[in-house]
């Protein structure tokens, strides 16, 4: 009698022993997968900032403005366009329109895209660049402030000068050629770009 009741004892333990064993499992399993979950929900919420930002950057709108189709070839051809994408910035870039572009030597610009000429493409295409934003409003404050006009670094190293021209703003550059700002404040989500109807270039060294 004594060892039926111990044998009884000892299933009843064993039962207890694989059932807490079993809800230990199931609850370790459980915590994974709400992990698993809440880490492919992170993912999700990552890659579809990642998206939004990319479809409104400032690659993307140039790639929507009909009249900067040039520019958007050069930063291509200089292998630029995925920085203006991706890069969180902010930048302001001072776009050229079609018409800057036709204003260049044919001869020169067709140099310009070849693929050996990519880094000197480059180099013009960033000295179109600012790394900060930069709005309208910002720069003709800062053109106050400096009596009259202002300089800046570009994304090249060489500066631009701004200053006004009754109501427009104006950029010189090195060689002392300027370009009108013809549209200003198109926010993108990594800055901002002003059209101008010019190409700007350093001072050649």
């Amino acid at each position: 009698m004594k060892s039926k009741f111990l044998l009884i004892l000892l299933a009843v333990f064993a039962f207890s022993f694989t059932s807490c064993e079993d809800n230990k499992k199931k609850e370790e399993e459980k915590a994974q997968m709400e992990q698993e979950e809440a880490e492919r929900q992170a993912e999700m919420e990552a890659e579809k900032e990642r998206m939004e930002m990319e479809s409104n950057s400032i690659a993307a709108k140039a790639m929507a403005t009909d009249s900067l189709s040039t520019l958007v070839s050069a930063l291509k051809s200089a292998e630029l366009a995925t920085s203006f994408t991706e890069d969180e910035g902010p930048f302001t870039v001072f776009a050229p329109t079609n018409s800057a572009f036709e204003k260049v030597d044919k001869a020169t610009l067709d140099e310009l895209m070849k693929s050996e000429n990519k880094d000197q493409l480059a180099g013009v295409l960033k000295y179109h660049v600012v790394d900060k934003e930069i709005t309208a409003s910002d720069l003709s404050q800062m053109i106050e402030d400096g009596d009259g006009e202002v300089t800046f670094a570009t994304m090249e190293g060489a500066e631009l000068t701004a200053m006004m021209d009754g109501e427009n703003i104006v950029l010189k550059d090195g060689n002392g050629n300027t370009a009108t700002i013809i549209a200003t404040d198109i926010e993108a989500s990594n800055g901002m770009v002003h059209l101008i109807d010019g190409v700007v270039m350093k001072k050649a060294s």
